[in-house]
C-alpha cells in the first residue's frame, strides 16, 4: 500500500464497514498518492458556451463528448461532470473515474449566487450502477457570503455524512461571494474556505490561488484546511509555462493537486492529452518543474518539426 494512502486518516462518519469501499474509492481518486488531478467538467453548466465556443478554443470543445474523450486519453484521477451528463456519456465512457457534481448555477448569477440539489447521493449510485462506470466521489459548490449560504451549508454537511456512509469521498468547491466579498483571491477569505471544509468534514475542498501568490500564503491555506487536502482552481485559460509555474509553486507550499478545465478542454484532444500527461508527472509522479519543462520543450520541438 502507497505510503501516503497508508497514512490516511478515516473519518469517523466512514463505518467500519464502508471502509475498504471508502479505501478504494480514495485510491483511485489520488492514484494511491493523496493527490489529485481533477479534470473539470461541471463548466458545461457553470459557465454556459463562453467556455467552449470562441477564438483560440478548439471548435471540438462545442460537442460535450470532446470533453470524456480528452478524460479516455490523460492518466487523471478523476473527471468531474454533472448527473445529467455522466447519464448521457458514462455508458460509453464506465473505465473513467467520474465525481458527480450534486448541484450547480450558471454563470448568469453572480452577485448573489445560490445553487441548489440537483441529484442526491442515493440517484448517483444508482446511475453508476446502471451506467457501469466507476463512482469515486461526489461535489458540491458552496458560496458563503451569499444570502442563501445557510441552506448551502446545511445541504453540504447532509451530503458529506450520506457519502461517507456509502464510503464516497467528497469534494467542496467553495468560493465567497456576495455584497461583503471585497477581493476573491484575498488569502485570510481563502483560508476561511478551507476551514469551513474541514468544519463539514469533507475530504476534499478546491478554492481559488490566493494573490499574491506565494508559498507562505498556500502554506496558510493549506494549514487552515487541517485533514482536508486543498486543491486549488485552474482559473482562466492563461499561458501553459505560468499555468505550470503556479502550479509547481502550490505543490511546494502543500497543495495536494488541482482541479483544470479551460486550460485543458480548449485545446484539441492530442494537445490537452499532452498537457494533462505532463501536470500529472507533476503532481504523481512528483518530478520537479525543471524536469516537467523538459517535456514541454521536447513536446514543442517535435510540434514545430511537423510543421515545417
Amino acid at each position: 500500500m502507497p505510503k501516503l494512502l497508508s497514512q490516511l486518516v478515516y473519518p469517523a462518519d466512514v463505518p467500519k464497514y464502508r471502509r475498504t469501499t471508502y479505501n478504494n474509492n480514495w485510491c483511485l481518486l489520488t492514484k494511491g498518492t493523496g493527490r489529485l488531478l481533477l479534470l473539470a467538467g461541471d463548466q458545461r453548466m457553470e459557465h454556459l458556451n463562453n467556455d467552449f465556443w470562441g477564438s483560440n478554443i478548439d471548435p471540438a470543445d462545442n460537442n460535450p463528448e470532446h470533453l470524456f474523450q480528452i478524460a479516455a486519453h490523460a492518466p487523471i484521477g478523476a473527471l468531474a461532470v454533472h448527473y445529467g451528463l455522466a447519464s448521457r456519456y458514462g455508458h460509453s465512457y464506465r473505465h473513467l473515474n467520474y465525481v458527480i457534481k450534486l448541484n450547480g448555477k450558471t454563470n448568469l448569477i453572480n452577485d448573489d449566487p445560490d445553487s441548489h440539489l440537483l441529484a442526491t447521493i442515493d440517484q448517483t449510485i444508482e446511475l453508476s450502477k446502471e451506467a457501469g462506470f466507476r463512482l469515486v466521489g461526489v461535489g458540491y459548490s458552496i458560496y458563503p457570503g451569499s444570502r442563501y449560504e445557510p441552506r448551502m451549508l446545511a445541504e453540504a454537511s447532509q451530503i458529506i455524512i450520506e457519502a461517507h456512509d456509502n464510503g464516497l469521498p467528497v469534494i467542496l468547491w467553495i468560493y465567497p461571494r456576495g455584497g461583503k466579498v471585497k477581493n476573491e483571491d484575498d488569502v485570510s477569505l481563502i483560508a476561511g474556505a478551507a476551514g469551513l471544509a474541514v468544519s463539514l468534514g469533507a475530504d476534499f475542498v478546491k478554492v481559488r490561488a490566493p494573490r499574491p501568490l506565494t508559498v507562505k500564503n498556500i502554506q496558510r491555506v493549506v494549514e487552515a484546511a487541517g485533514l482536508t487536502k486543498v486543491i486549488f482552481a485552474g482559473g482562466a485559460a492563461t499561458a501553459y509555462d505560468k499555468l505550470l509555474r503556479d502550479i509547481s509553486l502550490e505543490i511546494k507550499g502543500g497543495s495536494a493537486g488541482v482541479a483544470i478545465g479551460r486550460n485543458i478542454h480548449q485545446q484539441s484532444l492530442k494537445e490537452a492529452s499532452r498537457r494533462l500527461q505532463i501536470l500529472s508527472a507533476l503532481i504523481y509522479e512528483h518530478k520537479t518543474l525543471s524536469q516537467v519543462a523538459k517535456s514541454v520543450n521536447r513536446g514543442r520541438s517535435q510540434h514545430n518539426s511537423k510543421e515545417q
